[in-house]
């Protein structure tokens, strides 16, 4: 919940459960069982938080059985308060992790909302689920609790079913955007928003020594080579990103904070930014005591921070890449020792202290190894694939040699070989899961051989952003590709969603399409064309390939490959359906097997092509009576050896006829394949639902329609390039792009209609994102046209429009783009020529850049604080309470360093739940954070 300092509270108390909010709330329940885990008394109070911040009101909290006066119930199958016969019947299949939500009315006319969970994870996603429909929305950087007082609690009966057992994120480092930056406690806060987004599983990826540098994520060494709780004796050089490095990903160069402009500096409360894991090391780490510690601090956040995704229910997962490269200072312990680094004993070896040293240091539920970047850009020889796969099989002995307690998983930049991408399902055990982030950043549909993959997990990880093109430090919506990735990966069958990112907040609508599209695709279109193709595959054309058996022999000089379901939009009722084949690969029987179902049944086994007509001969089956009653006709190619392939389909019925040319032109009444099917699924029902939520209703419908247009179509400001690209002279005249940017000027023209200080300063953060853009593009044409005046007045605005926009981490690297990355800044304006102040420019600001949600028991809770204002404050406090209970504390804020401060929670805090804003006086005027404050505050729950 991230809000704008407010005067006017207006949040007057309104009705809950049909009654007046100001009545006595004696007879209210929240009613768990009698013998509630920890689990389900974490879900009675989440749904106890949700309430009283959207009535102000706090209902009593009780156990038992029985069921008086109005309640919500929080339970989970089999225990005995669902035994009621109207809801008994509702639960009775539910599985882990699914959930019923329903409204019941009593003879007397009292209702009462049940919340019953499959199992215990299911209780407390049917808690998140439940605030969801008192109009909470959950991101991945805070919770949007709507400005206005809920009227009354509505009516509800759902089940929800995930579509995947795994769903989550693959947050990266590398660059000052990703988790490089992150301190224990923003993991914390991101498990907190990933289990009320019903997400469960994230998942981070580890660099080597030399491609292009060792990160601390993952240690590598013998097993006697550390102590007890995972602290190393012997380690080598790693490094987070920092501002201080010589060299860095992408071009950065150091550059101190101190040095930064227009108050940027404020942002900072040290020269060298970086994760609390290199502090004092910074560049890198200088001594071998030095690197230890940098090992050992990373296995301590992860201790702390893993223990928070456990008791959420979520999976953690951390790992290497294949084959393993083993540092050089092991190498040396490994040849003093009389060991070859390159034997497979060896290399087994490490990997057993790899695994042991987690094993010690903390949980973790999956360790998964990645295939060679390069398989994605140059392919891989046959050799490289069998050196991969024979390190995995190594990895796999280790694990069972240290009796670990995760799995064994693999990941890559592509799912598999270039001779198969679903090679590793024949090659590697059933136990071991496979995954791939989508290729081209994210711009190639998820790899359809994920549909040959049978029998194991199998996790689809399209990107909710890239780090190239358009670049690290502008806008990216796909909220309608993250819906076609979410309905590629569940037609493939995949059991694992997983967004892959750097950043949060300016990821909200993507991040949060792929969540929801991981447990409800209603809005998946049954027809998106006369033929769909749910599983796209490939194109292949033999043009001049001489055709037997047929006068139609350009049907048959193309064919879709490597692909499985086949989707028609088709009317009801029964049609005749005909299947067209051609063998134009393989010059012998035996090479390309596959079956055929066609609405579910199996109406061609073990199909060969060429052994019934041969190469290049076509091939009919047709079959009568195909009987379709939703809809949509479904034909499944299941591959037995090689990749299914087929040269033309044909649908016919009374007035209704469908024939596709697969993989070619149109021809007769054949229509053409159109291979370039839509990227992206229509996503205006979701930026409505996400513009209500975010703004208020008064001008949500008009902010829909702009996100909604531009989704997918954010312009280009840099060159592209790794990650945020350079802002190199554009040629054109600012007239020629500025309609690029028409955005800019339709949301501003909407923003009086924005109404309450929440939606207004969440509106507020999207018109300076936008402005920001706009104005990076045009400092690029003002360079072009050689005005110096021009670019140093524009990219003063664009500065202050980004420092608008800081609330998280992925923010502040934006900052650190601006001044450390030479084909920014320094670029646009060299450092010895910029003229301008360094003080601060804009209106005051209170940022809390890590939000924490949940609190471990007897953990003290302490935020960072950044105020940003060209004076300091003339007082400056941590105001909390008791969640709903009593006045509120004050207690000062502790000055850090320049703009940075500390609020320190008292010991008490540790012991309940609490509510806390944030109080700052400049010049006068006094601001608080949340702007909704004190009516609406910031929220962290106590783990029971």
């Amino acid at each position: 919940m991230r809000t704008r300092p407010t005067t006017a509270v207006s949040l007057c108390l309104a009705v809950l459960f049909g009654l007046d909010a100001a009545a006595s709330w004696a007879n209210e329940r929240i009613v768990l069982p009698e013998a509630a885990s920890r689990m389900q008394r974490l879900a009675g109070r989440e749904v106890l938080r949700y309430v009283y911040l959207r009535t102000g009101r706090l209902p009593l909290v009780t156990a038992g059985t029985a069921v008086r006066d109005q309640a919500i119930i929080v339970t989970r199958k089999g225990q005995p308060v669902t035994a009621d016969p109207a809801v008994k019947a509702s639960v009775e299949d539910l599985k882990p992790q699914e959930y019923v939500l329903k409204t019941t009315t009593n003879a007397d006319g009292k209702k009462t909302w049940w919340i019953v969970g499959g199992d215990d994870q299911g209780a407390l996603y049917g808690a998140y689920r439940f605030a969801e429909k008192l109009g909470v929305r959950f991101y991945l950087h805070g919770d949007v609790v709507p400005d206005e007082r809920l009227a009354a609690v509505p009516d509800i009966d759902e089940t929800g079913k995930p579509l995947f057992a795994l769903r989550g994120v693959n947050p990266w480092g590398s660059h000052p955007f990703g988790f490089d930056a992150w301190s224990a406690d923003d993991y914390k806060a991101i498990f907190s928003q990933l289990a009320k987004m019903r997400m469960n599983f994230l998942g981070v990826h580890c660099y080597p020594e030399g491609l292009p540098y060792a990160e601390p994520t993952v240690w590598h060494g013998l097993p006697g080579d550390f102590h007890e709780r995972g602290r190393v004796k012997h380690s080598y050089t790693s490094r987070y990103f920092n501002t201080l490095l010589t060299t860095a990903w992408g071009g950065y160069r150091p550059t101190k904070t101190g040095d930064y402009s227009f108050g940027g500096a404020l942002l900072f409360e040290r020269d060298d930014w970086a994760p609390p894991v290199m502090a004092g090391h910074c560049p890198l780490p200088a001594t071998p005591d030095a690197c230890n510690e940098v090992f050992n601090r990373m296995g301590e956040q992860f201790r702390d921070a893993f223990a928070l995704a456990r008791r959420l229910g979520v999976k953690t997962c951390i790992g290497s890449e294949a084959p393993l490269t083993i540092p050089k200072a092991v190498q040396a312990r490994l040849k003093a020792q009389g060991k070859d680094p390159a034997d497979p004993a060896v290399v087994r070896e490490v990997y057993e202290g790899t695994f042991r040293r987690i094993m010690a240091s903390h949980p973790l539920d999956y360790y998964w190894i990645w295939t060679p970047e390069d398989w994605t850009w140059k392919d891989n020889r046959p050799e490289q694939y069998r050196a991969t796969v024979a390190d995995i099989k190594l990895a796999q002995e280790a694990l069972t040699n240290a009796k670990a307690p995760f799995k064994l998983a693999t990941a890559g930049w592509v799912l598999g070989p270039a001779h198969d991408r679903a090679a590793f399902d024949a090659d590697l055990s059933k136990d071991v899961p496979t995954s791939a982030i989508s290729r081209t950043m994210g711009h190639t549909e998820v790899d359809p051989a994920f549909g040959r993959i049978s029998g194991r997990e199998k996790w689809a990880i399209p990107w909710l952003e890239s780090d190239g093109q358009h670049g690290l430090a502008g806008i990216q919506l796909y909220a309608g590709r993250m819906r076609r990735d979410a309905a590629d990966a569940a037609d493939y069958g995949c059991t694992g969603l997983m967004g892959l990112h750097w950043r949060t907040d300016i990821l909200a609508p993507n991040a949060s399409a792929l969540a929801q599209a991981a447990w409800d695709q209603a809005w998946k279109p049954k027809t998106e064309a006369a033929a769909v193709w749910q599983m796209a595959g490939n194109i292949a054309a033999y043009p001049n390939a001489k055709i037997r058996g047929t006068a139609d022999e350009v049907l048959y000089r193309t064919c879709r490959y490597d692909l499985r379901t086949i989707k028609l939009g088709v009317p009801n009722g029964k049609h005749k359906l005909t299947l067209k084949f051609c063998e134009p690969h393989f010059n012998s029987a035996g090479q390309r097997v596959f079956d055929v179902q066609v609405q579910g049944r199996t109406v061609l086994a073990n199909l060969d092509v060429f052994s019934k007509a041969g190469q290049f001969a076509a091939l009919d089956f047709t079959f009568d009576d195909v009987t379709v009653s939703d809809g949509t006709l479904t034909v499944e190619l299941i591959a037995r050896k090689s990749l299914p392939c087929i040269s033309a389909i044909s649908v016919e019925s009374p007035g209704f006829t469908s024939r596709t040319n697969c993989g070619g032109a149109a021809y007769k009444d054949w229509r053409a394949d159109d291979s370039k099917r839509s990227r992206y699924l229509p996503c205006g029902d979701f930026y409505g639902d996400w513009a209500r939520a975010n703004f208020g209703a008064e001008a949500a419908d008009d902010i829909a329609r702009l996100f909604t247009d531009i989704d997918a179509k954010v312009p280009q400001v840099s060159d592209g390039g790794c990650p945020c690209g350079a802002l190199p002279p554009d040629a054109r005249p600012w007239s020629a792009v500025a309609p690029r940017f028409a955005i800019v000027d339709d949301l501003e023209k909407l923003r009086g209609r924005v109404r309450g200080c929440g939606n207004l300063e969440r509106f507020d953060y999207w018109l300076n994102s936008f402005k920001y853009l706009r104005s990076i593009a045009q400092v690029r044409c003002a360079m072009g046209a050689k005005q110096p005046d021009e670019v140093k007045r524009i990219w003063a605005e664009a500065y202050g429009s980004l420092l608008a926009t800081v609330y998280t981490p992925g923010a502040l690297a934006t900052v650190v783009t601006m001044e450390n990355h030479p084909g920014w800044g320094p670029l646009v304006v060299p450092r010895a020529s910029q003229p301008w102040t360094k003080e601060y420019q804009g209106k005051p600001r209170i940022v809390v850049p890590t939000l924490p949600s949940h609190l471990l028991p007897g953990e003290v809770l302490t935020l960072k604080v950044i105020l940003l204002s060209s004076t300091p404050p003339a007082g400056a406090v941590l105001c909390w309470r008791k969640l709903g209970t009593g006045p509120f504390q004050e207690i000062p804020l502790v000055h850090k360093a320049r703009g940075v401060y500390i609020a320190r929670f008292p010991s008490e805090g540790a012991t309940t739940d609490v509510e806390y804003y944030i109080g700052a006086t400049f010049g006068g005027t006094r601001l608080v954070f949340p702007a909704t404050a004190p009516a609406l505050n910031q929220t962290v729950v106590l783990i029971p």
